[in-house]
């Protein structure tokens, strides 16, 4: 276990970032809208990704900034790559949402600029959105 853990790594500018994932989500096909299983909701959120393995949990830290989320899963940007296939735990700031800690399975990364890269995640449990999450959120069709 690496006990020397340095502190999280995080995005330079949140809210260009956020930004970047709305414009991203604007250049997807309408037909592809329509074949996604859940509905889609557009929030921005602090998340904090770390390796899913207990004996990893430790050795990183890395928070990003959410751009949507659904029962079945989400996307993100973080200041690092993400590996896609590899399994993480997700969890958002519980003083703004009511979500359990997640785990999810990354299916894609895509570079943005050289420190930031828009990742979407597979959850291996649908999650069942709160109440108050619908409040800051604008629906979409996931």
């Amino acid at each position: 276990m690496n006990s020397n853990m340095t502190d999280k790594i995080e995005l330079g500018d949140e809210e260009q970032d956020f930004d970047i994932l709305q414009e991203l989500e604007q250049q997807v096909d309408e037909q592809i809208r329509h074949l996604r299983m859940h509905e889609r909701l557009t929030i921005k959120a602090k998340v904090i990704l770390q390796s899913g393995n207990s004996s990893s949990l430790l050795d990183y830290k890395v928070q990003g900034v959410m751009g949507d989320i659904s029962e079945g899963g989400c996307r993100a940007m973080f200041p690092i790559p993400i590996i896609p296939g590899d399994i993480y735990r997700l969890e958002l700031d519980q003083n703004e949402f009511d979500l359990p800690l997640i785990f999810a399975r990354c299916v894609r990364c895509k570079l943005i600029r050289e420190d930031a890269f828009e990742a979407g995640f597979s959850f291996f449990v649908p999650i069942k959105l709160p109440a108050n999450l619908g409040a800051n959120a604008k629906n979409d069709l996931l």
